[in-house]
């Protein structure tokens, strides 16, 4: 009897039979992408040809992994996501996490800093230190970065429109540490087409916006060569409301278009792919969400081989961030968050990720406390070191639901791209509001279903119980923005100012041409020229994006 005739004998004189006496709990189960879960994947589902191309971890099209002994060689990199008020108190938490056993260094900037103004500026009254940390100029810089050796860690920075300013503070806060720039390990997130996509962070419009991005491509490439660059965003995607798939699909289209303006720019893509990576989501799903990174891998591997011409294989390896999804965390039993993000932790490790945040269990209520952050940590230190699954390779590999979810999000994310190829690309794509509206469209079902009971959140729409919250929340000093004023007025008054007024006309004149502005960047911080004032100098040369609206 062959494979498929066994499978359907089970089917038809085991399983219906079985189910005729106790119905399935739903009439359809479907993951996240609506994709359809069969009770057990039939053998014809699988394709014999593709698990043959699995192949070995660290080699491709890497599926089960960018390392050849993944974590049996080296843990994944517990970076906590962190940052609040000051750059004094912030320094102290990282300086926490550092004790606690934390490997790498993430650093959140509040929202002024975030669409670069300075801390003093109107627009951001009310505003300064409250969602990350506020940064204004290299003076602040340092402060964050006070006692912590930039040669020993590596830092991850979640800036877009204005990463170049704040890349040029790290790289000036290395020097004056003695640390050059060729030393230092770490990531600038860079991203803005996923700010026009779903987050809303942009300053500049999309010709300049990618100017910057390509000037830091080939800055690093010679001056920061263990930088990386870039780090491809689909985590806001999906934290809009987009499906895994379209997490995929949206964050590789990017990556496409940035790839692309790279070589548009002269730059050959072995001189500047290994320094490009990507940050995911890890959702509820959970054998959705460890496919979801392995037909990433593979994807994007082809991509770069087949329409880039990649030649080196460090070149055609998709190594990702994983942050667990703020999006699923509740108000409600803010306890059983601790539950979420582990099962999503979980899925990151086994899907391959080389780097990972956990949230806290109280980040739907408030910036997470310092207690609540340690126990985020130590959720990853468990599954680390207690759990056993970091001693083998991919270990779900050949899992007839994971290849098979790997399979179809492969094949329905490649679907979405070549629709955005037809259109033009990305920046089309985004320009006409189509991604916009496939995830508000996800985002609309999503709801529906809550809505409905389709899909059950524990203490939400079932199993709610009365409560009071107790846990204790972190509050954030509203006489920091008063302090940061008064810092920034003795830094203008103490500089030397003559010299950052040519420098920023030197900036100017160079923002016109097409010279890379990144060494003009650093010198202009170095000289405290603020975050602030080199933005609204490149604000009144290039202008500012607005959004179209599609309603």
């Amino acid at each position: 009897m062959t494979e498929e005739n066994a499978f359907q004998n089970w089917h038809e004189k085991t399983y219906n039979p079985s189910i005729q006496r106790f119905p399935e709990r739903k009439p359809e189960f479907q993951t996240s992408s609506n994709i359809p879960l069969p009770p057990v994947v039939p053998p014809q589902e699988i394709n014999p040809e593709q698990y043959a191309e699995l192949g070995f971890p660290g080699q491709f099209p890497f599926i089960r992994g960018v390392q050849p002994t993944m974590y049996r060689g080296r843990l994944w990199t517990m970076r906590q996501y962190a940052g609040f008020s000051t750059a004094e108190e912030s320094n102290k938490r990282y300086r926490f996490l550092l004790d606690q056993g934390q490997t790498g260094l993430s650093v959140a900037f509040d929202l002024p800093t975030q669409i670069g103004y300075d801390a003093d500026d109107p627009i951001a009254l009310g505003e300064v230190g409250k969602v990350g940390v506020s940064i204004s100029s290299v003076e602040d810089m340092e402060t964050l970065f006070q006692e912590i050796p930039l040669d020993k860690v590596s830092t991850s920075m979640t800036i877009n429109a204005p990463a170049s300013v704040l890349l040029a503070m790290y790289i000036a806060v290395a020097k004056k540490q003695g640390v050059e720039a060729n030393k230092l390990r770490g990531t600038i997130q860079n991203d803005i087409l996923k700010e026009y996509v779903a987050r809303g962070t942009y300053i500049f419009p999309p010709k300049p916006s990618m100017r910057l991005i390509t000037d830091i491509f080939n800055f690093c490439r010679t001056d920061v060569p263990l930088w990386n660059t870039i780090s491809i965003s689909g985590y806001h995607i999906r934290e809009a409301g987009s499906s895994a798939v379209q997490e995929v699909a949206f964050t590789l289209a990017n990556a496409i278009a940035y790839i692309e303006a790279a070589t548009q720019a002269g730059m050959n893509v072995d001189e500047f792919a290994d320094q490009l990576s990507f940050f995911f989501n890890a959702h509820n799903n959970f054998l959705e969400e460890v496919a979801k990174f392995r037909a990433a891998r593979r994807l994007y591997a082809k991509i770069m081989k087949e329409r880039f011409g990649a030649q080196k294989p460090n070149s055609m390896k998709l190594r990702f961030h994983t942050q667990t999804a703020g999006s699923t965390l509740t108000a409600q039993q803010p306890e059983n968050n601790v539950v979420r993000v582990t099962l999503q932790a979980l899925a990151a490790v086994l899907g391959g990720t080389q780097s990972l945040h956990t949230n806290s269990m109280d980040e739907a209520l408030w910036l997470p406390t310092q207690k609540s952050v340690q126990v985020a940590l130590r959720t990853q230190q468990i599954i680390a070191n207690e759990s056993g699954v970091a001693d083998t390779i991919d270990p779900l590999a050949g899992s007839y639901a994971v290849e098979y979810l790997t399979d179809q999000i492969e094949a329905k994310a490649a679907e979405y791209i070549a629709k955005i190829d037809e259109m033009g690309g990305a920046m089309r794509a985004i320009e006409n509001g189509f991604m916009q509206s496939e995830i508000q469209d996800s985002a609309y079902q999503a709801q529906r279903r809550l809505e409905t009971e389709e899909d059950v959140v524990v203490g939400v729409n079932r199993f709610q119980v009365d409560e009071e919250i107790v846990l204790e929340p972190q509050k954030i000093d509203p006489s920091i923005e008063a302090a940061q004023r008064a810092k920034l007025a003795r830094l203008r008054e103490n500089r030397d100012n003559a010299k950052v007024a040519e420098l920023l006309g030197r900036l100017e004149t160079a923002a016109r041409g097409s010279e890379n502005l990144m060494p003009l960047i650093i010198a202009c911080v170095e000289n405290k020229t603020t975050l602030g004032e080199t933005c609204n100098l490149l604000r009144k040369v290039w202008g500012e994006y607005r959004a179209p609206n599609f309603l």
